[in-house]
């Protein structure tokens, strides 16, 4: 099985990487009772017991079974937790483990995940499943906490509540044309199979936006009648807000003249200069329709992103692996790791700016792009194959992280990918001019 990674990381990083992971797992569900832990049947949440041990049997399955041939420590695993196998609708059907049960279960499977790592650099095979398997456990973590918000339970406790202040970020960013090598390299630390290869295309200049659109802004789409008037709407669009009743964006109410948001447990006034969040992307095109603005491509969101001026009107022929630059995201740049509970105004953390002066490009509120997601041109799936492949076309490309994703597991040419209709994630937009 071939597996690529350009420089295998030390073997205390990885087991680092593991142990901060079963933590924020743990630190997501530790205050909930049995109920909440299975949850009402719904089409865009899992029973989170149930997703509990089918994070530790993804890692168990393409580390200690895949690579090293082990036996499961539970031997009805699969029936279990293959997600694959085990159709949405039926995950509240299956009879569970109980949380103590599942726990140890996962505790066994994160032991065997750090005891065979050993000392010194691990191998590149080691390096390429391990972080697989924690990336994944840290996609699911964001799961569990949109599944907080649709359910209405509180906010994580160890996330402080978001305040505003930094205020609005107005104002377009030029960017010029020219040449862009769109997608993963091979010297990136690790690669999803969907960012490969890196493919050469053309990008005509364009003008986007410094910023994400605002709650503010948004409320003044919905205060114009922007959920009834049709023109604003594609054919798509406006049969998704008829079958779904939408008459304002989700977890939105009216308090008089004022606009109202739950934020998991909590009822408060909606942040205006906040990025809007949880907006779908026929939310996102209408607002643009009205606005005389567009989706960018996603071409166009990684040139903003990851590219500098040249001095001459063009573009330089480097590209960052994040907007600042090379360097990590840590707190100074980027809202991340639900250090805060929800998103903050638009003209917070400067410090990562892009090269162009596009904030928060990581981090805060994933965006959507025009795109639909499809593979690049070559495309092959690597070990785990249904990460991407099955769903290419009818899902949308979304860019750059929210303020729960972990900063370990984003970086400029990351796609994440769902489809058009889905507005309980933590997804906004960011406009360009016509």
């Amino acid at each position: 099985m071939r597996v690529e990674t350009a420089a295998p990381l030390p073997a205390a990083a990885l087991v680092a990487m593991i142990r901060d992971a079963d933590a924020r797992t743990g630190a997501l569900v530790a205050d909930l009772d049995e109920r909440q832990l299975i949850g009402p049947r719904l089409a865009t949440v899992n029973p989170l017991l149930w997703e509990i041990g089918h994070v530790a049997w993804f890692s168990e399955y393409f580390v200690l079974r895949t690579v090293d041939g082990r036996p499961s420590f539970l031997a009805n695993a699969d029936p279990l937790y293959d997600s694959i196998r085990i159709y949405h609708s039926l995950r509240w059907d299956i009879p569970l483990p109980t949380l103590a049960a599942t726990l140890d279960y996962r505790a066994s499977v994160r032991d065997a995940l750090v005891d065979r790592l050993g000392a010194g650099t691990a191998s590149p095979r080691d390096s390429y499943f391990t972080q697989l398997a924690v990336y994944h456990e840290d996609m699911h973590d964001e799961a569990f906490t949109y599944g907080r918000q649709t359910l209405g339970y509180p906010a994580p406790r160890f996330a402080r509540a978001a305040t505003a202040g930094a205020g609005p970020w107005p104002g377009d960013a030029e960017i010029p044309g020219g040449t862009h090598l769109l997608g993963g390299r091979p010297d990136q630390p690790f690669v999803f199979d969907n960012e490969k290869w890196g493919h050469t295309l053309a990008v005509a200049p364009f003008r986007i936006a410094r910023a994400t659109v605002t709650a503010g802004a948004f409320a003044a789409f919905a205060d114009d009648g922007g959920y009834r008037r049709r023109e604003w709407w594609s054919d798509d669009g406006w049969a998704w807000r008829v079958r779904a009743g939408a008459e304002a964006p989700l977890y939105w109410e009216r308090d008089g003249t004022r606009w109202l948001v739950r934020r998991f447990d909590a009822i408060e006034p909606v942040a205006p200069h906040a990025a809007m969040v949880h907006v779908n992307w026929h939310e996102a095109n209408a607002y643009c329709r009205w606005a005389g603005r567009r989706l960018p491509t996603e071409a166009e969101w990684e040139v903003a992103a990851s590219r500098a001026p040249d001095g001459r009107g063009g573009l330089a022929p480097e590209k960052r692996r994040y907007p600042w630059g090379d360097a990590a995201p840590d707190a100074t740049r980027a809202a991340l790791d639900a250090t805060v509970a929800g998103p903050v105004d638009v003209a917070a953390f400067p410090d990562g700016d892009s090269a162009f002066g596009c904030r928060q490009m990581i981090g805060n509120v994933w965006e959507w792009t025009a795109d639909a997601f499809a593979p690049f041109p070559g495309f092959s799936a690597d070990p785990y194959r249904e990460y991407s492949a099955p769903w290419f076309y009818d899902h949308k490309v979304l860019r750059g992280g929210s303020w729960t994703t972990r900063g370990r597991c984003i970086w400029n040419t990351w796609r994440n990918f769902y489809q058009p209709q889905r507005r309980d994630l933590f997804a906004g937009f960011r406009t360009c001019a016509l």
